[in-house]
């Protein structure tokens, strides 16, 4: 047997009991060397870690075994099939390390409740005591025993293939450890410059706070020699600080006069310019007013009949009528107004939809009594509703093309002349 080349040699039992397997009865655990040949490997190589199980034989033996870890493990598979003292061994080994899973799968009675606790049990993390305890419980049967060793067996060669995906990544974790390596060999570089660096920069730094301490001592010294030449001044003219005060105020105060002498004399200019605009304006006034007194100059010439009174051109009293005129210049806004209440009219206007809303000429049209509508002056919307005002409500209406004082004359004119007639235009 491989087992027999060890330094020192035991002599095993020649009268150590061989018993035959033998079917688990009753409430019996099967014993290792019971369980069948196919189900020793995967007990031993999953069950018990190869240092461990060298340690057991090398006691077993009474030495040191001299095999391979493969042939540890195929001596110790052989040695199972009998009950041998390396068997017997094992068996207390596994029921040792086994022993929580042991009690837990105790609790299963029947086959399915065992294969319920199997299928737990592999799920967690003490899968060699999942395994013992199944293969080992009375109630295990054929079936069962087939498919642990099953799932067992196909788990052995995802964990072979999972170690040598492991074994690839820990080659690949060496080259990037190397790469890493590498660059912090760089970086402590770069380092140990800038600790350099910063040393001969802190250097520098601690040469200056000298050199401004020497130049803050100076100028403290400086400042206390002045403070003495101060006092001595003080002390000899009495006095001095009040009047270097006084000159101080002083001079504030000639500034402030010198700015509002400024302001005074802007103040005189913009008066001056005052004066002059409301000279202008007043000679604008009496120009306009005397404009709106005289006969204009582009009125068609008419015969006068011999029996017409001097007043014929003169409008008819318009008193407590309200006289709206739509359109117009607004330079000549205050003129017509000035006609319209000579006469007695209430003067109301609106421009036709320049800047007021023409939407607010309904409610203007709707309080006037008389409308005079400067066409010219005028937006084609303004127009059409103050036409179609007129036309529905039958108020008397004048449309003047050019707007001027004469026109505006001549629209009041023939309103006293329509009194009774339809609109017309001028």
């Amino acid at each position: 047997m491989i087992f027999q080349q060890v330094s020192n040699p035991p002599a095993l039992a020649a009268s150590e009991a061989r018993e035959p397997p033998s079917i688990a009865r009753g409430s019996r655990r099967r014993r290792l060397w019971e369980l069948g040949g196919h189900a020793h490997c995967p007990i031993v190589g999953v069950c018990l870690p190869i240092t461990a199980l060298r340690r057991l034989i090398d006691k077993a033996l009474d030495g040191r075994a001299l095999a391979d870890d493969y042939e540890l493990h195929c001596g110790a598979v052989a040695e199972c099939k009998l009950r041998t003292a390396v068997a017997e061994r094992l068996q207390r080994e596994l029921d040792r390390r086994c022993l929580l899973a042991l009690r837990q799968a105790a609790k299963a009675k029947t086959a399915e409740a065992l294969a319920s606790w199997w299928r737990d049990a592999a799920q967690g993390r003490d899968l060699a005591g999942a395994l013992w305890a199944t293969l080992s419980h009375p109630r295990c049967t054929d079936a069962l025993e087939h498919q642990v060793l099953g799932e067992v067996h196909m788990l052995q060669h995802q964990v072979g293939i999972a170690q040598r995906v492991d074994l690839q990544r820990f080659e690949a974790v060496i080259d990037e450890n190397a790469v890493l390596a590498r660059e912090l060999g760089a970086a402590q570089q770069r380092s140990t410059r800038q600790a350099e660096e910063h040393t001969r920069r802190s250097e520098q730094q601690q040469s200056q706070i000298v050199q401004l301490r020497a130049q803050l001592i100076g100028r403290d010294t400086c400042i206390a020699g002045l403070r003495d030449d101060l006092r001595a001044l003080e002390a000899a003219a009495p006095g001095l600080k009040s009047r270097v005060e006084l000159a101080r105020e002083n001079q504030q105060q000639l500034e402030r006069l010198r700015q509002l002498q400024l302001a005074l004399q802007q103040s005189r200019d913009e008066a001056e310019q005052q004066r002059r605009r409301v000279g202008e304006l007043t000679i604008e006034i009496q120009r306009i007013e005397t404009a709106s007194d005289e006969p204009s100059l582009h009125e068609p010439a008419e015969s006068a009949e011999p029996t017409e009174s001097p007043d014929s051109d003169a409008p008819a009293r318009l008193d407590d009528q309200a006289v709206l005129c739509v359109g117009g210049r607004p330079a000549s806004v205050p003129v017509y107004r000035r006609l319209i209440e000579r006469i007695g009219g209430r003067f109301l206007h609106h421009d036709g939809g320049d800047e007021d809303s023409v939407a607010r000429l309904d409610s203007t049209l709707a309080a006037a009594d008389l409308v005079i509508c400067q066409t010219g002056c005028v937006s084609h919307d303004a127009y059409w509703r103050v036409k179609d005002h007129c036309k529905r409500t039958g108020k008397r209406c004048v449309f003047v093309e050019s707007p001027s004082t004469a026109g505006l004359k001549r629209a009041l004119l023939a309103l006293g002349d329509a009194a009774s007639c339809p609109a017309r235009q001028t």
